[in-house]
């Protein structure tokens, strides 16, 4: 078989190897017809793929670059302590440090335990929330994606919804038995849950603002009456922060919408883009975990060197970084984008919040999955493929949000518009 580029050789030679050719699957770029592009390199705002293509990239690794592509404080923090060692399997100073800094930056984590995936710290999060309480049904909304465990994988969204998988085959159903599901931003709907499940709820476990459906904010209140609820009948609140945490604002949603959850869930940027997560709360509520008690969770990696001083690095850099300036070019350049598609005559609704942001094409507001599934996806298909080829890296998801890293500049949000205002539809 002959090929036009090497993505599509790697491509076709990774699938010989890998399901599908990835190692995670929206990667595959099925939900927009496409093949994946295999990055060689990124700096700054930019991606370059083993084909030389140059790309503005609104990826960011699905996130942890906020400070953009081969930051030189991260980079040196990384050759540093890969000289010293990459692994000890056991403590390091850095983990302390880091550790520190996430606390300083959000006290209502009094204190935290580092795992190695935002999906392990989801799990671990709800295994000690089910373990404190003793109680072992839970809520989640639908469309919210909380990692591949499988008590989430209930009305999942994100990979789920992109390749319509219909249900969570190798799941047994008495797992899922335990999963209550609500619409997000309706609390009605969690109130009837608690009232029809009193005394069996250990947790409430929600995205602050939702981003495996796109990006869809809290309503007005809803956060709010979450944490009423859950106080009124004894369960936690959990906020899963993988995507949101130092992303909202440096304190991440506490600091965004003054709601304190007990447990909170970390991972993407404390890591600096290495491979992390972190779950953490009130000490009352953390004690219980072993060595202090018994709810058990372990990991041969957690804590490794390279991901805490990656991490460090990142948050220290973050301190001085002008969160409030980055927002005010994000809403700029949606309204931009707002304004290029209604000139063509194409209905969209552009969510927005900090450094995120959702295109979808329908006429009316996207505030849960439904409304979120309702767009146009063979749109967004047309979409992506015209600004890859005009060399903008998209999400090939329309369930998934842009990411807008401090080292965007004017020129790339210039760039992208100039080729928004060029798409044929």
């Amino acid at each position: 078989m002959k090929f036009t580029t090497r993505s599509e050789q790697l491509f076709d030679e990774a699938c010989t190897l890998m399901p599908g050719g990835v190692n995670s699957p929206v990667r595959a770029c099925r939900g927009v017809a496409a093949y994946p592009l295999f990055i060689e390199k990124g700096k700054g705002s930019r991606i370059w793929s083993v084909d030389g293509d140059e790309y503005i990239d609104f990826v960011m690794s699905w996130g942890p670059l906020l400070l953009g592509h081969s930051h030189p404080a991260v980079t040196r923090a990384l050759h540093e302590a890969a000289e010293l060692g990459a692994s000890f399997g056991a403590p390091c100073e850095n983990e302390v440090n880091l550790a520190m800094a996430v606390r300083a930056a959000m006290p209502h984590i009094e204190m935290l335990r580092m795992v190695n995936s935002g999906t392990e710290a989801t799990m671990s999060a709800l295994r000690l929330a089910r373990g404190y309480t003793g109680r072992n049904k839970f809520i989640k909304f639908i469309g919210c994606y909380h990692g591949h465990g499988d008590a989430f994988l209930a009305a999942a969204g994100s990979g789920f919804a992109t390749l319509s998988i219909p249900g969570t085959p190798g799941v047994p159903p008495a797992v899922v038995e335990e999963t209550l599901l609500a619409q997000y931003n309706d609390l009605d709907m969690v109130r009837e849950l608690f009232e029809r499940n009193q005394e069996s709820i250990a947790a409430v476990i929600v995205e602050p603002a939702a981003g495996n459906m796109g990006l869809v904010p809290p309503e007005p209140g809803f956060l709010q009456g979450l944490r009423q609820l859950c106080d009124q009948f004894g369960a936690l609140l959990i906020f899963d922060e993988v995507i949101t945490g130092f992303r909202l604002s440096f304190g991440g949603a506490v600091a965004r919408f003054g709601v304190t959850p007990d447990l909170v869930t970390l991972g993407k940027i404390i890591g600096g883009g290495l491979p992390v997560g972190a779950y953490g709360g009130k000490r009352e509520i953390m004690e219980s975990v072993a060595p202090l008690g018994g709810v058990y969770q372990a990991g041969t990696l957690s804590g490794n060197p390279l991901a805490m001083a990656a991490g460090l690095a990142t948050l220290t850099a973050l301190k001085s970084c002008d969160y409030a300036a980055l927002e005010a070019k994000v809403e700029s350049f949606c309204c931009g984008l707002e304004n290029l598609f209604r000139e063509k005559g194409i209905a969209v609704q552009i969510n927005r919040m900090a450094s995120l942001f959702t295109i979808f094409f329908t006429e009316g507001p996207v505030r849960n999955f439904a409304e979120a599934g309702s767009a146009d996806r063979e749109r967004y298909t047309s979409y992506y493929q015209q600004m890859r080829r005009s060399g903008i890296n998209l999400a090939p998801s329309p369930f998934e949000c842009a990411m807008v890293s401090f080292a965007h500049t004017d020129e790339d949000f210039a760039e992208t518009l100039s080729s928004v205002e060029q798409l044929l539809f």
